[in-house]
C-alpha cells in the first residue's frame, strides 16, 4: 500500500478517557470538542494552518475569554481524523495512506487548510498523494471504498469521479502491456520458483493475466459505486462479455442464486471467508433490479442459465413486474441455449395451481417465437428428414433444439395432476410442425399426461392426441403406440395404417434395390469377362437371400400389429373396412420365398393419394 510520511516530531499527545492532551509543557488555551472527544490544544499551531480555526479562535478571543471552547461536530471523519489534523498542525509524524487520505482531504478542505495559511499545508499534501494513489489499482479500490464514509464531501471534491475514471481506464486496458499493479497479476507460477536458462538461475515469469482479473476486486464496492464503475467501463468500450461476467460475479456474491435458495435463509448471511454479509431481502430486491438494468442487451452475451437463475430469484424476492419481464425477454431471445433443469421454475404465485410456473415458460416461448419469426422474415422453413436433427438448414437448428426442449419440459410437468389440458395444449401447439423431425418427444409427453389424468373424456383424449403427427413416429414409438391402451382407438388405427404404408414402401424399396443389383451385377460380369477372364466374381444370391429374409421379417411385424388391434373392441370390423378399400393383403403372394420362380417383378404400387388425403380417407372410412 502506498504511504506518505509527514512531520518530523515524535509523539506529544496522550489520551485520558475521552480527552486528548498535548505534553509540550505549556498550559492549554483552547479546547476543541469533536463528537464525544475533547482536544486540549494551543491556539497558535491551529490558527497558523486553518482559516476556519483562525476565524473561530479570533471571534472567541475578541470576547475576552481566556480558554476558548470550540465545537467541530460536522468535521468529515470525526474525532479520528481531527486527531491526525492536530498532529499535523504540531508537526508530529503522521502517515497518509489510501485508507485515510480521502477523509483528511475532505477535512482539510472543510477547515480551509490551503497554502494561504502556511506553505506545504494539508490540502496540497493530500492532493498530491491522491494523484499518486490513482496510479495504483489496489489502492484506488481501497480509496473508493473509503469514499463511502464522507461521500457528500468526496463527491463535491470530485474524488469519487476521478477514482472511478482511473479504475475504468485500468480495467479496459491490458495489464500485461501497461503493468498495472492488480491483485494476482504478478504471482509466480509457484512461490519461490526459479528456472535455469543457459545455466543461469532466474525467477519464473509472471502468469498471464486473464480478462476477468478485476471482477473480484470491484465486487467489494457498494452497489451505487459499483454501478457507476460499470457504466464507466461500458462508456470506455469494455466488451459486453466482460461486463456481463463482472455482473455475474457481483450477483453471486450478494444474491441467493442457487436453484433451491430461500431468501429468508440468506438474510444477513455472512459469506464464508469474508466479513461481507448478504443484504436484507429488501436490499436484495433493489440490488437485483439494478443488476438486471445493467445487463448488456446483446444476445448470447449473458448465459441463459444465469438469466434463469436471476428470474427464479426475482420471483422469490417479488421483484417488480418490469424486472421479470426484462429477464423473460432476455431468456426468450436465446431459449435454444437453455437446459431443462433451469426451466423448472417453482410456482411462486399466491394462488398456486401447478408445481412449476407454466405461464412463465409460456411467455418465454412466445417471445422466442416472435424473435424467430422476425429473424426468419419471409424465408420458408426447410424440411428435415427423419434422423437429421442437427443437419438441416442453420435457421432451423435453434428451433429444433427449442422443440426438443419444450417436449422434454412437457414430459416433466405433465405428471402434475393440477395441470389443465388447455395449458398443456397451448404450450405444445406453439412449436410449428416442421420443427419436430420426429414426434417421439411429444408422444411421450402426451402418454405421461394421459397416464396422470385418467379421468379425461374420449373427446379430450382425441384433442390432446391431435398435437402429434402419427406419420412422424419412429418404429419404436409406433410399436409402443399400437399397444397403448390409453390412446383413443382412432389414433391406434392411424398408427397401424401408417406403419402398414411404411411397410409397403419399404418392401417396394427392397425389390427396387434388388433389381438394380442384379442388373448392375450382370453388367459388371460382362465387363469383367471382357477385360480379364480370370477375375473373381461375387455370388449375387447372398444379397437376394438377405433381402428375402428381411421381407419375411417385415411381414411378421405387420401380422403381429394386426393381431394387437384385433384384441381391442370393435377393431376387427374397422380393420376389415379399410383393408378392403385400400387393397391390403394378409400375405404377399408375389414375394413368397417358397415359390420356385424368382420374384423379379415389382409389387403393386400403393394407392396414389397424397399423404393428407390418405389419412382423411381412412378417417372417413372409420366414421362410416
Amino acid at each position: 500500500m502506498a504511504c506518505m510520511k509527514l512531520g518530523s516530531k515524535s509523539e506529544i499527545f496522550h489520551r485520558e478517557n475521552q480527552n486528548w492532551f498535548c505534553t509540550t509543557g505549556l498550559p492549554s488555551d483552547v479546547v476543541i470538542e469533536v463528537g464525544e472527544m475533547s482536544f486540549h490544544l494551543h491556539k497558535f499551531p491551529l490558527l497558523s494552518r486553518s482559516g476556519v480555526l483562525e476565524k473561530l479562535i479570533g471571534d472567541l478571543s475578541g470576547e475576552g475569554g481566556q480558554n476558548c471552547v470550540l465545537q467541530l461536530n460536522d468535521i468529515p471523519g470525526g474525532p479520528k481524523v481531527f486527531e491526525l489534523i492536530a498532529k499535523f498542525c504540531y508537526g508530529v509524524k503522521i502517515e497518509l495512506t489510501a485508507l485515510n487520505v480521502v477523509s483528511l482531504r475532505c477535512a482539510a478542505e472543510h477547515l480551509q487548510m490551503s497554502e494561504d495559511y502556511g506553505e506545504g499545508n494539508l490540502i496540497s499534501h493530500t492532493e498530491n498523494f491522491l494523484n499518486e494513489v490513482f496510479g495504483n489499482w489496489i489502492d484506488s479500490i481501497k480509496l473508493l471504498e473509503t469514499c463511502e464514509e464522507v461521500l457528500p464531501h468526496a463527491e463535491e471534491l470530485h474524488i469519487v469521479s476521478r477514482c472511478i475514471n482511473s479504475l475504468a481506464m485500468k480495467a479496459c486496458a491490458d495489464p500485461n502491456l501497461f503493468g498495472w499493479p492488480v491483485s494476482g497479476c504478478y504471482k509466480m507460477q509457484n512461490a519461490g520458483d526459479t528456472v535455469l536458462w543457459n545455466g543461469i538461475c532466474t525467477e519464473a515469469k509472471p502468469c498471464t493475466v486473464s480478462e476477468d482479473w478485476w471482477y473480484e476486486d470491484v465486487s467489494s464496492l457498494s452497489l451505487p459505486l459499483y454501478k457507476r464503475l460499470i457504466l464507466a467501463v461500458e462508456s470506455k468500450g469494455m466488451k459486453p462479455e466482460n461486463i456481463s461476467g463482472s455482473l455475474m460475479f457481483y450477483s453471486r456474491r450478494c444474491l441467493p442464486l442457487g436453484r433451491h435458495s430461500n431468501s429468508s435463509e440468506n438474510v444477513n448471511r455472512v459469506i464464508p471467508g469474508s466479513t461481507i454479509s448478504v443484504p436484507s431481502e429488501v436490499n436484495q430486491r433493489v440490488l437485483l433490479e439494478e443488476i438486471v438494468g445493467l445487463l448488456p442487451n446483446q444476445k448470447g452475451v449473458t448465459p441463459t442459465k444465469f438469466l434463469l437463475g436471476l428470474l427464479r430469484t426475482a420471483m422469490i424476492l417479488h421483484a417488480s413486474p418490469s424486472c421479470r419481464e426484462i429477464l423473460e425477454k432476455k431468456v426468450g431471445a436465446q431459449l435454444d441455449q437453455a437446459a431443462l433443469e433451469d426451466l423448472l421454475i417453482p410456482n411462486m404465485g399466491y394462488s398456486v395451481e401447478t408445481l412449476y410456473d407454466i405461464d412463465c415458460v409460456q411467455r418465454i416461448l412466445d417471445h422466442y417465437m416472435l424473435v424467430d419469426q422476425a429473424t426468419a422474415g419471409s424465408s420458408s422453413p426447410c424440411v428435415v428428414d427423419e434422423g437429421q436433427l442437427m443437419d438441416g438448414c442453420p435457421s432451423l437448428t435453434p428451433m429444433t433444439m427449442v422443440a426438443k426442449l419444450v417436449d422434454e419440459y412437457l414430459a416433466e410437468v405433465s405428471s402434475d395432476v393440477n395441470l389443465k389440458l388447455p395449458k398443456f395444449q397451448s404450450l405444445a401447439a406453439v412449436i410449428p410442425d416442421y420443427a419436430r423431425p420426429l414426434d417421439d418427444g411429444i408422444y411421450r409427453a402426451i402418454d405421461i399426461y394421459l397416464k396422470s389424468h385418467p379421468w379425461l373424456t374420449d373427446s379430450e383424449r382425441e384433442q390432446i392426441c391431435r398435437l402429434m403427427n402419427c406419420q412422424k413416429l419412429s418404429l419404436e414409438a409406433s410399436t409402443h403406440a399400437a399397444q397403448n391402451e390409453r390412446l383413443p382407438l382412432r389414433v391406434i388405427v392411424q398408427v397401424l395404417f401408417f406403419e402398414q404404408l411404411r411397410l409397403r414402401t419399404s418392401i417396394a424399396g427392397w425389390f427396387f434395390v434388388s433389381d438394380n443389383l442384379e442388373n448392375s451385377q450382370n453388367t459388371h460380369e460382362n465387363l469383367a469377362l471382357a477385360r480379364n477372364n480370370g477375375s473373381n466374381q461375387v455370388d449375387p444370391s447372398i444379397s437376394i437371400d438377405e433381402m428375402r429374409l428381411r421381407v419375411s421379417e417385415l411381414e411378421k411385424e405387420c401380422s403381429s400389429m394386426k393381431q394387437e388391434i384385433e384384441k381391442l373392441g370393435k377393431a376387427k370390423s374397422a380393420w376389415n373396412i379399410f383393408s378392403k378399400k385400400l387393397g391390403f393383403k394378409q400375405k404377399s403372394q408375389a414375394c413368397n420365398p417358397k415359390v420356385s420362380k424368382p420374384c423379379s417383378s415389382k409389387p403393386p404400387s400403393p394407392p396414389q393419394l397424397p399423404m393428407n388425403e390418405q389419412q382423411n380417407h381412412i378417417n372417413g372410412d372409420l366414421s362410416n
